[in-house]
């Protein structure tokens, strides 16, 4: 075996030069793909940014529109109004686990099983209050003093 020995070292520089060479092919994807996605993002940050611009023109518009009916002031108090519970009904929907609110329960009755959706489970809940045990109270007999012990029944 000592013929390979000379081998050794050339062994040592290949997987050094292959490891090398893996590490910055990764290196370019991995920047690759990070170009690609910055550019992703900065084009949906600009869309978010163009709608907003775009929503805020249409609260404009009717606010416009209603300021021919109305005076400027309640013109612009009924658009703020109606933007505040199109935001409200939105953020409604997007809670986790939302059910409809108009389905109510019967008052002392729990929900059939935890809420659709991700969340955490809850134990369930019980009908009626829970009632504490009541222990009667023996009275001291009258020639006990009020140091004497109190027994229970």
């Amino acid at each position: 075996m000592a013929h390979l020995d000379h081998l050794e070292h050339l062994d040592k520089d290949l997987v050094d030069e292959l490891a090398q060479v893996a590490r910055e092919t990764v290196r370019d994807e991995l920047r690759e793909q990070g170009r690609k996605r910055r550019r992703a993002a900065l084009l949906y940050g600009a869309s978010g940014a163009v709608a907003l611009y775009a929503g805020a023109a249409v609260a404009a518009a009717a606010g416009l529109a209603l300021a021919l009916v109305l005076p400027g002031w309640a013109a612009a108090l009924v658009t703020a109004v109606v933007l505040g519970a199109v935001a409200a009904a939105l953020r409604k929907a997007a809670r986790p686990g939302h059910r409809h609110a108009h389905h109510r329960l019967p008052e002392g009755s729990a929900p059939a099983g935890p809420p659709a959706g991700p969340g955490l489970p809850y134990p369930p809940v019980p009908g009626q209050p829970p009632v504490p045990p009541i222990t009667p109270v023996v009275p001291l007999a009258p020639d006990a003093g009020p140091d004497a012990p109190r027994r229970r029944a």
